[in-house]
């Protein structure tokens, strides 16, 4: 028989687009998704461990599923991800219903891993101290049949003191232009419209080859790419970022006019203790000149607040930056202890009321400005990507949800005399903004346009692409497409 599968996955997009791998490889061992009934044959977490509850919510998660394994004991129980590499063989110690442990530098190995469990009735732990494959090099059994993640570049070489990923992803490993240029090629011949290139940190990319400008050649390659229509890229780092990475996305008419650049905090004093290597002038001046060259730029931001030793001077320069900065978002996070990061040993640490109080300053004044920044697009025609499961409220609302080319979320009302039969997540529509929120725009009148697409075709019945892994310059799949010439030099 035929066993199913369902992989839970928690943390950021590089783990989203690692799960997409998982998938494909089991796939590609005879498994086969599991369905909304019953319970699959085999459950993956892929796990997270950048926030203090991370722990928490895993072994949660494995303690209710203790009585299952138990009236079940063929069901097949895999942890991976950045904590199974943080915590190893701890996990079957505190879960030893656990059949599979994998790190973050050996996912091509779970379909053997389970197998080996399944052989040898007991629990198999195997973590690797460096990259065993890259990851694109294994089949990926894609999410979305419109939008896709493209890996440029694995780990980082950055040091922030609060941080544990370097130490859990390893340093930075970059791919051939040539590699991520076929994966982009491979999904738009299956009718992805969009790509997001992940990166821990994009605009070191290039660094194992030594070409400085290699990520704005990478993004001035994706151009010349037929029926690519959208490309973003996450996350830059502002030491790192050049006026290069600014003109390839002012140039290139593919590439949106989005961009998240993390700040972490406002306060020079803080980011040195963070050892983030810029100052807040320095991130503020990178803003002004991507607005100078795209006034519709659309820029969101990280931020953490009360980190050891901060101040409320120190806060208060974060929220001046922040008036400042003008971001249509911000992804805020109360600083956390990560056992074995420089800042959980640091003294001064912050009293949780402190950062608690900090924090509901910070998201109410960030708030207040993406409202008023959202209210400026209400009666302009946005272009939007119909997306599937972003608005919460649709079916009560009888309303689909969207992306703007600049990253903001619209929720539509899908009707008009240029309706094409019926919007599918996939298509394209234009409507008009009717109203404004902090977090989302609302366009209820009737649609401007709508494009049927083959990704809405696709969507519709139920077909998502999997792609082989990507090696050498070739798609994993099919014929592959004439290469377009690299701009300004890209190596392929």
């Amino acid at each position: 028989m035929t066993r199913s599968y369902q992989i839970r996955t928690f943390g950021c997009q590089m783990n989203v687009h690692d799960s997409e791998r998982l998938a494909g490889q089991l796939e590609d061992a005879g498994y086969e998704p599991a369905g909304p009934e019953g319970t699959p044959d085999v459950i993956v977490f892929n796990t997270c461990a950048v926030r203090e509850n991370a722990d928490n919510k895993l072994y949660g998660h494995l303690g209710q599923l203790r009585p299952v394994k138990r009236a079940n004991p063929n069901l097949q129980i895999a942890v991976g991800g950045c904590l199974a590499q943080k915590d190893r063989g701890e996990i079957v110690q505190r879960a030893p219903w656990v059949d599979v442990v994998f790190g973050t530098h050996n996912i091509g190995s779970l379909p053997v891993l389970l197998e080996r469990a399944r052989h040898n009735a007991e629990a198999q732990v195997e973590i690797l101290e460096a990259l065993e494959t890259f990851p694109s090099t294994l089949p990926a059994r894609r999410d979305s049949a419109y939008s896709g993640w493209v890996s440029i570049s694995v780990g980082c070489n950055n040091t922030c003191t609060f941080c544990i990923v370097p130490s859990l992803r390893g340093k930075e490993r970059d791919r051939r232009p040539g590699e991520i240029l076929a994966e982009v090629e491979a999904l738009v011949a299956e009718g992805v419209l969009e790509v997001t290139l992940l990166g821990q940190n994009v605009n070191t990319y290039g660094v194992e080859f030594g070409r400085r400008d290699a990520f704005a050649e990478l993004l001035r390659a994706c151009g010349p790419i037929e029926g690519l229509e959208r490309v973003r890229f996450t996350s830059p780092h502002p030491a790192a970022f050049t006026d290069s990475v600014i003109d390839a996305m002012a140039e290139t008419p593919n590439v949106c006019h989005q961009l998240h650049m993390p700040l972490q905090s406002g306060s020079d004093r803080v980011l040195k203790r963070m050892r983030r290597s810029y100052r807040a002038s320095r991130f503020l001046s990178i803003l002004d000149k991507v607005r100078a060259a795209m006034p519709d730029a659309a820029i969101t931001t990280d931020i953490i607040v009360g980190f050891p030793g901060e101040t409320e001077e120190d806060f208060q320069a974060t929220l001046d930056v922040v008036r400042q900065a003008r971001f249509s978002g911000a992804f805020t996070f109360q600083y956390s202890k990560r056992p074995g990061t420089p800042a959980a040993e640091m003294p001064d640490q912050v009293p949780k009321e402190v950062v608690r109080e900090r924090y509901d300053r910070l998201v109410a004044l960030q708030d207040e400005i993406a409202w008023a920044e959202n209210r400026t697009r209400v009666g302009r025609t946005v272009e939007l990507l119909v997306a599937a499961g972003e608005g919460r409220k649709d079916a009560e609302t009888h309303r689909m949800t969207g992306r703007a080319r600049d990253g903001r979320l619209v929720h539509f009302t899908p009707r008009g005399a240029v309706v094409d039969r019926a919007v599918r997540p996939g298509d394209v529509v234009e409507a008009v903004v009717t109203y404004a929120a902090p977090h989302h725009l609302v366009a209820d009148g009737e649609l401007v346009s709508h494009r049927r697409t083959r990704a809405g075709d696709n969507t519709e019945a139920g077909l998502r692409p999997k792609t082989g892994g990507v090696s050498l310059g070739l798609p994993g799949f099919g014929t592959p497409p004439q290469p377009p010439a690299a701009v300004g030099g890209c190596a392929r």
